[in-house]
């Protein structure tokens, strides 16, 4: 006798959506992401410490550059400390380690046990870094804010409604990043090894998304090629939305932009990933 087909729906009951069973394996695959990371519940408490002395590095530079100038590019110096003080907290949050997953998963040859899972491997990669992210809140970014608040002169954001406005940026930043980090990790299943490639992708994201520097401080040229591109909606679209430099249509414009890039580049991420598995050697095991 054949066995009773455990997806079929209990008499009585309507079938759940595909909506409703997407929301579930996402949550179960961000609570898989949250648990696996307590057992580097140690880095996090050592990534506050790092964090701090990076935003000190910059404090200190940025000091002496102001110390004949009262402001650079429409930011006093006031607004720098707080661009990249806050740029650093909330670094901590959409950051994540989907591509350089994928790339040890190819290079191990586990990635075979993800295969054979009856999910959407980009589904569960990204609700596995929210995971992730949700505990990264609670032990670094949280910890980290409260931190360079207390040490440093931070401003606050610039009204309650562009304190809402920038977490649904920041929301819609690690959908980017995640989507970024997912496509670049499918070069992985052609390459084998993509290491160097994380390396370039590490510091043109760093550099592009605005965290270092405002964008507003690149040359015109340079600044025509990263408006084409989604890299700036990262880190300096969602800080000119807390500092109040975005207000009104050019607020709502901005968060409709991070949207449209979180829908593209999760499609390609998908392309990319049907067009890698077309052919696929799977090492190790």
């Amino acid at each position: 006798m054949p066995p009773a087909d455990i997806t079929s729906p209990t008499p009585g009951k309507r079938p759940s959506s595909a909506t409703g069973k997407a929301v579930r394996l996402c949550w179960a695959f961000a609570r898989v992401g949250f648990v696996n990371t307590l057992a580097y519940r140690l880095r996090y408490y050592t990534g506050i410490v790092t964090y701090f002395i990076y935003v000190s590095v910059y404090y200190f530079i940025w000091k002496a550059i102001y110390e004949h100038s009262t402001s650079i590019e429409g930011f006093d110096f006031a607004h720098l400390l707080t661009y990249i003080g806050v740029g650093w907290i909330i670094r901590s949050f959409y950051f994540n380690n989907i591509d350089q997953d994928l790339a040890y998963q190819v290079m191990e040859g586990r990635l075979a046990m993800d295969l054979i899972k009856p999910v959407n491997i980009q589904l569960m990669y990204v609700a596995r870094a929210a995971g992730e992210s949700v505990f990264r809140l609670a032990l670094l970014t949280i910890p980290t804010a409260v931190v360079l608040f207390l040490v440093y002169p931070l401003r606050l954001p610039a009204s309650l409604g562009h304190a809402g406005a920038f977490l649904v940026s920041v929301s819609l930043s690690f959908l980017i990043v995640a989507a970024i980090n997912f496509a670049v990790g499918t070069f992985a299943l052609r390459l084998q090894s993509i290491l160097g490639l994380l390396r370039a992708k590490f510091f043109l994201l760093e550099l592009f998304s605005g965290l270092l520097l405002p964008m507003t401080f690149f040359p015109h040229m340079v600044q025509r090629i990263v408006d084409l591109l989604p890299f700036q909606y990262i880190s300096y679209v969602p800080m000119l939305i807390y500092l109040g430099k975005l207000s009104g249509g050019g607020l709502a414009r901005a968060i409709a932009i991070q949207i449209f890039w979180v829908g593209v580049l999760l499609a390609i991420g998908d392309g990319l990933w049907r067009w890698s598995t077309r052919r696929l050697i799977i090492q190790g095991g």
